[in-house]
């Protein structure tokens, strides 16, 4: 049984290149999937993860795998997106669930024609669901240097995104913070959504920052204890996933995906806080 979970990883530099760059993003993104949670805007990872396919769409047409021009591209869709939604909120009288869906499902649409007209389907696949078997060096330290920039960030804007956590409006009326912490906030969103579409693809991106967040919620009550589940989750979540994969031949992206969901719903059905478990069979309460 050891052999199975720890041969991938001594036999072949591809699997410990894997297993280092989810855990990356599982570092790195699991926070920010926390505070999506915590401020209600579970969708918007979803959102931006498909905004940003337009641009990584053009960068790779361009230059094929390149990082670079795949990275630059998804954060020049995804912060156009990011503040264009933020700017129609802000000035008009639509909400901003509204605003960001209009602006991602135009920047969807523009990602998928873009590569069935100048690419191939194999293109689309290669954007949508990602490498994550083939990360070079290049990946790895974007992955690792995303993840570093978000802890720094998240450090420094931990105090008002707790407030905007618990009441938005409070901190925009005694603080200057709160468009800094919420554009700030958003680009940290867009930041870990382009690092994980290196490895999962546009498309499964998302569900390292989701899944996690939203199965630790029924174990920890703090934040810290949240961040610290989420990341756990998402670190099993990535050694199961490579090893299926490895071992059933089966889409290593996918089958990440799909263990961190199945994480979920054990988390939905035994989790101590507020499962089905603990609220339609609570223990009885120790008696002195």
């Amino acid at each position: 049984m050891i052999d199975l979970i720890i041969s991938p990883f001594l036999d072949f530099a591809f699997m410990r290149r894997a297993l280092l760059g989810c855990i990356a993003i599982s570092i790195g993104a699991t926070p920010i999937g926390v505070f999506l949670m915590l401020r209600r805007m579970s969708l918007t990872g979803d959102a931006m993860a498909h905004a940003i396919l337009p641009g990584a769409a053009v960068g790779f047409l361009v230059s094929g795998l390149s990082l670079g021009a795949m990275t630059i591209g998804g954060l020049v869709a995804g912060m156009a997106v990011a503040l264009l939604s933020g700017f129609v909120t802000r000035m008009t009288a639509l909400k901003e669930d509204a605003s960001m869906a209009a602006f991602y499902l135009i920047s969807l649409a523009a990602g998928v024609l873009i590569v069935s007209v100048k690419g191939s389907s194999v293109d689309l696949l290669h954007v949508l669901f990602g490498t994550v078997l083939a990360l070079n060096d290049d990946a790895l330290v974007l992955l690792c240097s995303i993840a570093t920039i978000t802890w720094f960030a998240l450090a420094v804007l931990f105090r008002p995104l707790v407030l905007e956590c618990a009441d938005p409006q409070f901190l925009a009326s005694v603080s200057r913070m709160s468009a800094i912490t919420h554009f700030g906030f958003l680009a940290l969103v867009v930041l870990n959504l382009v690092a994980g579409f290196q490895a999962l693809g546009t498309l499964m991106s998302v569900g390292l920052m989701i899944l996690p967040a939203a199965s630790a919620r029924f174990w920890a009550q703090g934040i810290a204890g949240m961040i610290g589940v989420a990341i756990l989750v998402a670190v099993a979540s990535s050694i199961t996933g490579l090893l299926l994969s490895y071992h059933a031949s089966l889409p290593t992206g996918p089958a990440i995906i799909l263990v961190a969901g199945a994480l979920y719903a054990a988390s939905v059905i035994f989790g101590p806080q507020g499962s089905l478990m603990a609220r339609y069979l609570p223990r009885p309460h120790l008696q002195s």
